[in-house]
C-alpha cells in the first residue's frame, strides 16, 4: 500500500510538473507578443493623436490607424497565448511571468519610441528573470477541476463574492469620480480600473478555459449556464480592461504605465486567484514565501527598469500638436514663456493640456 501511495504521488507531482512546464512556455511566448504590442499600439496612439482627437480625451480616431490595429491582433495572439496557459498552470505561475513583457517592452522602446534604457536597466531585466524563475520552481500546481459546476461554486463561495462586491465598489468610484476629475493627471485612475478589472479577467478567462479543456477531454461544458456566465463576465471585463488600458497608455509614458499596472494587476489577481482557487491550499510555507520572494524580487526589477530609463521626449511635441492650428505658439521647455499672435485668441484648454503633460 505504501509503495503504491507513493508510485501514484510521485506521477501526479510528475504529471503538475509538465502541466506547470506547459504553462510556463505559453506564458512566456504570450508576453514577447503582449510586449512588442504595447510598444505598436502606442505608436498607433501617437499617429492618431496627431491628427485627431486623442484616446485619453475621449477619441476613438485610432480605430482607423491601421499601426493600431497591427498591436491591437499582436495582443490579441500574445492573450490567446496567456488563455492558453491558464488551462494548465494556476495564476500565481502565469500572472507574474507578465514581467517578461515588461522586458520586451523595454527593449523594444529603446530602439522605436527614443526611451532610453539605461545600463542599470540590464540590472532591472536580471531581477525580472531571477523572480520569474523563481516562481517557476515553487508554483503550486493546478488544482483538478472536473466540471463548471465547481468553479461555479468556488466564484459564488463567501469570500470571494465579497472580493467580487469590493471590486466591482472601486471600479465604480473611480470611473464616475476620480476620472471625471483627475483622469488626465493621476495615473492611479486609469490603472487602477485597469488592475481591479483585470483580476476578474483572469479569473473568468481561467474558468472558461477550464471549461473549454475539459470539454476537449470529453466532458462538454457548451449545456452549462454558468459556462455561458463566466463568457459575458470574461468579454465584458477584458473591453473594459483594454479601453481604460488605452487611456492609460495615451496619457502617460510607457515607461510609468508599464511597471505600476503590472505591480499592481499582478497583486491583485495572485490575490482574487487566492480565494477563488485556493492555490496555496496543500503548500508548504517555504513554497509560498519562495513565490512571494519571487514576486518582490520581479517587482523590484520592474521599478529599476521604470527608474533607469529617460521620459517621454516627445512631450512637448503632444502639447503642440494639440493646440488649435488657428494660433501661433512659441514653444520653449526651458522656461521661457510661451508666446502667441497677438490677433489670437488664448487657448482656453491651454492650462489643461499643461497640466496633463506636466504629470507624465
Amino acid at each position: 500500500m505504501d509503495a503504491s501511495s507513493s508510485s501514484s504521488s510521485l506521477v501526479s507531482i510528475e504529471a503538475s510538473f509538465f502541466e506547470n512546464l506547459k504553462g510556463f512556455i505559453l506564458a512566456v511566448v504570450s508576453s514577447a507578443f503582449i510586449g512588442s504590442s504595447f510598444i505598436v499600439k502606442k505608436l498607433g496612439l501617437q499617429r492618431a493623436g496627431a491628427s485627431g482627437i486623442r484616446a485619453s480625451s475621449g477619441g476613438y480616431g485610432y480605430l482607423k490607424e491601421p499601426l493600431w490595429w497591427i498591436g491591437m491582433i499582436t495582443m490579441i495572439v500574445g492573450e490567446l497565448a496567456n488563455f492558453v496557459a491558464y488551462m494548465f498552470a494556476p495564476a500565481v505561475l502565469v500572472t507574474p511571468l507578465g514581467a517578461l513583457s515588461i522586458i520586451v517592452s523595454a527593449v523594444l522602446a529603446h530602439f522605436f519610441l527614443k526611451e532610453k534604457l539605461q545600463k542599470m536597466g540590464i540590472l532591472g531585466c536580471v531581477l525580472c528573470i531571477v523572480g520569474s524563475t523563481l516562481i517557476v520552481l515553487h508554483a503550486p500546481g493546478e488544482s483538478s477541476l472536473t466540471s463548471v459546476e465547481e468553479i461555479w461554486e468556488l466564484a459564488t463561495q463567501p469570500a470571494f463574492l465579497l472580493y467580487l462586491a469590493s471590486a466591482i465598489a472601486i471600479v465604480l468610484v473611480l470611473i464616475l469620480y476620480c476620472e471625471p476629475r483627475y483622469g488626465q493627471t493621476n495615473i492611479m485612475v486609469y490603472i487602477g480600473i485597469c488592475s481591479v478589472i483585470g483580476s476578474l479577467t483572469v479569473m473568468s478567462v481561467k474558468a472558461v478555459g477550464i471549461a473549454i479543456k475539459l470539454t476537449i477531454e470529453g466532458s462538454s461544458q457548451a449545456a452549462s449556464f454558468q459556462t455561458w456566465v463566466f463568457v459575458m463576465v470574461a468579454i465584458t471585463c477584458i473591453i473594459t480592461q483594454l479601453n481604460y488600458l488605452n487611456k492609460a497608455l495615451d496619457t502617460f509614458n510607457t515607461t510609468v504605465v508599464s511597471p505600476i499596472y503590472y505591480a499592481l494587476f499582478t497583486s491583485l489577481t495572485i490575490f482574487a486567484s487566492a480565494i477563488m482557487f485556493k492555490d496555496w491550499s496543500g503548500q508548504s510555507a517555504s513554497s509560498i514565501v519562495s513565490v512571494l520572494c519571487g514576486f518582490i524580487v520581479v517587482l523590484s526589477g520592474t521599478l529599476i527598469l521604470h527608474s533607469t530609463r529617460e521620459k517621454d521626449p516627445a512631450s512637448v511635441t503632444d502639447i503642440y500638436s494639440s493646440l488649435s492650428p488657428q494660433v501661433s505658439w512659441l514653444v520653449h521647455g526651458n522656461g521661457v514663456p510661451w508666446k502667441h499672435n497677438a490677433d489670437d485668441e488664448p487657448c482656453l484648454d491651454f492650462d489643461a493640456i499643461l497640466k496633463q503633460d506636466h504629470f507624465k
